[in-house]
């Protein structure tokens, strides 16, 4: 009973978020929010929450497999090189960034390096839900790029918890942990599209060939963390690979299904993991008290003006080696202005994703003894993903109008 009190409850928020948020012109995603947050004051839902491993493995996979279903393929070939930075050099030196913020505001290094893996990659769910309006290059860009950082941001995060725990690695030991996770992943989701090529194109029951279609995505994130390999890659290149073979692996009857089931189910799987935002901010809230929380909240707001910040001047930084390099007339009229960039910095944003590996943080050290600042970390994620929805997310249509 108790379980059906919580489906219950989540179902019920994630229709009053939905309904609520034209009313009182708030984003969806921050009305969820702000619902879980009270959610979690009712009698009996005080624990309401998820483990972070249900996040990563029952929520992740269907989102990112719809969200690479409806990638432009051509938008990623064209701008392959742009994404590939920004998803792997730009998610390291984000890490680094914050964590040198958070170090200087009085948390460790160790614990303020594990903060900035956990916010470093933009989500590719909060991107879909928040930033709508933007030019479909630069929206297609913020979710290809989405759909492959958080691979990055795992390694980052490994090998900062690895050496809080007092482990040491060599520049060998993180060039081979970040080859298996993204070769690895690539491969997997290779090897499951191929799998799933057969089976699909035999299939003509509507019914039976979305249910092999749901199956897909979590057989590749399986696969792929067995071996220590990126699930969210294996997911994102299966996806992607199915996709260009849409036609030949689908029905008309089969796809007009797809197209009105998914988007359904990822709304309230989405719905959901915003509510959790809110319901792990409630709980963490109250360990504090009240001095110790503004401070918190202080680092929490110069995290997020520092994911902003650092995006945009990356992107200058980058666009200013690239221009001095590559000279031909196709790179020049892919170029974006700095009004453009702007946009980009503004428009990513972080979700569930960085909440779910900021609460993967190990409860205890080898000794037994509690992991330091470890609340402290995950409320600040928290609360620098609330930021980024509750300011971002309204000053956006504002920057892509002055754009």
């Amino acid at each position: 009973m108790e379980g059906l009190i919580v489906v219950v409850s989540v179902g019920a928020a994630v229709v009053a978020g939905n309904a609520l948020a034209p009313i009182l012109r708030l984003p969806v995603p921050l009305t969820q929010v702000l619902l879980g947050f009270l959610v979690a004051f009712i009698p009996g839902l005080e624990h309401l929450g998820m483990p972070h491993e249900v996040v990563l493995m029952l929520f992740l996979p269907a989102l990112l497999f719809w969200e690479s279903l409806t990638t432009s393929k051509n938008a990623i070939r064209r701008d392959l090189r742009g994404i590939l930075i920004t998803s792997t050099v730009f998610v390291v030196a984000t890490a680094f960034a914050v964590a040198w913020i958070a170090s200087s505001l009085g948390i460790p290094w160790a614990a303020a390096l594990i903060l900035g893996a956990a916010v470093a990659p933009p989500d590719a769910t909060a991107a879909a839900a928040l930033a709508k309006g933007l030019p479909q290059r630069q929206f297609m860009l913020l979710k290809a790029e989405s759909l492959t950082n958080d691979g990055t941001a795992l390694v980052v995060y490994a090998i900062a918890v690895g050496i809080a725990l007092g482990g040491h690695y060599t520049p060998w030991d993180i060039t081979r942990m970040a080859l298996v996770s993204f070769l690895g992943g690539i491969l997997v989701g290779i090897l499951m599209a191929a799998v799933a090529y057969p089976v699909l194109s035999r299939l003509r029951d509507p019914i039976v060939l979305n249910m092999a279609l749901i199956v897909t995505p979590y057989a590749a994130y399986l696969t792929a963390e067995q071996i220590h390999a990126s699930g969210v890659l294996a997911v994102v290149v299966a996806g992607l690979i199915i996709s260009a073979f849409s036609n030949r692996l689908s029905t008309p009857e089969s796809r007009t299904q797809a197209e009105h089931a998914w988007p359904l189910a990822t709304s309230l799987l989405n719905g959901a993991l915003f509510l959790l935002i809110g319901v792990e901010t409630q709980s963490l809230v109250f360990r504090f008290q009240p001095a110790e929380l503004l401070a918190l909240a202080g680092i929490a707001v110069a995290v997020a003006v520092t994911l902003v910040v650092s995006r945009f001047l990356f992107l200058q930084l980058t666009v200013m080696i690239i221009r001095s390099l590559d000279r031909r007339p196709e790179q020049r009229q892919r170029r974006m202005s700095y009004r453009a960039r702007l946009v980009s910095g503004v428009s990513a944003f972080r979700g569930a994703v960085s909440l779910a590996i900021a609460l993967s943080i190990p409860l205890t050290m080898n000794d037994g003894s509690p992991f330091p600042y470890r609340d402290e970390v995950v409320l600040i994620a928290a609360l620098a993903i609330i930021i980024g929805i509750a300011v971002q997310g309204p000053l956006l249509p504002k920057v892509i109008a002055w754009a």
